[in-house]
């Protein structure tokens, strides 16, 4: 009477989850009840969406230890809800140590980085194995268990933690590298922007530093002609002595007027603007005599 009564139980509420509305459909697909026949009284089993997830240690090619986190989800179909609960037994316990024989095969043929980089190929590895596995061993009902490529996931890949501090200071160090060379490429331009504004200011002193000799010259040119043809009896260098002389003074009066010049000791007579002129001749000629 209670084997009835439990039985009655159990297709109730399944009848009552599928008749209910269509919101109930897939609740009774996602949560399959299996009743142990040996127990009257017992209440039906869970059989749930489950997940087998599983952890390992494992050494790289290049030596070293990460740990590597995976999860595989799985499914009984509603057809063999019954098979999967009374013949197989800790599933999660066989489907883990598949799972540790693809990883322990799989991460000491790559080094570290290709461990990141090659996590979906180790994940698409486990999901093969576990394929291979369920046809060979359990052909007779294969379809109990629904997998795809996307339920076998490798969730974390985590390094020992001096590696991991390792690589964030080898990390550091690049971007240290970039960064300075970065600056340096950056103080190289400013320098020679700034040797180039130089040299183009440079060159336009020179221009008018020569201009103005040039213009100064002119002057004095100009000034000998005029006073030697208003006054004939003068020569030309009666004529540079008397613009020199003014110069002179001129000059004087500018040292005297400033506050910021520093001590100047020159000639004071009058007579040293001829020795002045003499010495500018005399030069002048030897110029002339070691060009010739």
């Amino acid at each position: 009477m209670g084997d009835f009564i439990a039985r009655l139980l159990v297709n109730m509420i399944l009848m009552d989850c599928l008749a209910d509305h269509d919101g109930y459909t897939s609740l009774a697909r996602l949560s399959l009840y299996a009743l142990d026949h040996g127990q009257a009284d017992s209440w039906p089993s869970l059989l749930t969406f489950a997940a087998a997830g599983c952890s390992m240690r494992n050494e790289t090619k290049d030596n070293v230890f990460v740990t590597v986190v995976a999860s595989i989800q799985y499914q009984a179909l509603v057809d063999k809800a019954a098979y999967a609960f009374y013949k197989l037994r800790n599933t999660r316990a066989q489907i883990q140590s598949y799972v540790f024989d693809v990883i322990r095969a799989s991460v000491p043929k790559l080094e570290l980085d290709s461990v990141f980089e090659q996590k979906n190929e180790i994940a698409k590895a486990v999901e093969e194995e576990l394929e291979k596995v369920f046809i060979s061993l359990f052909a007779s009902h294969v379809s109990i268990w629904v997998r795809d490529s996307s339920d076998s996931l490798i969730v974390d890949i985590e390094p020992d933690e001096h590696v991991k501090r390792a690589m964030n200071e080898i990390n550091a160090a690049a971007r240290l590298r970039v960064a300075t060379n970065e600056k340096a490429e950056a103080e190289k331009i400013l320098q020679i922007k700034r040797a180039g504004g130089d040299a183009v200011s440079k060159y336009l002193a020179g221009l008018g530093i020569a201009r103005q000799r040039q213009a100064i010259v002119d002057g004095l040119r100009d000034s000998v002609m005029a006073f030697s043809d208003n006054v004939p009896v003068t020569t030309s260098k009666d004529v540079i002595d008397m613009v020199l002389a003014t110069q002179y003074f001129d000059t004087m009066k500018d040292i005297g007027a400033s506050s910021k010049s520093n001590s100047v000791f020159i000639p004071y007579g009058p007579g040293a603007v001829r020795d002045i002129a003499a010495q500018i001749r005399n030069g002048l000629l030897q110029a002339n005599i070691t060009q010739e």
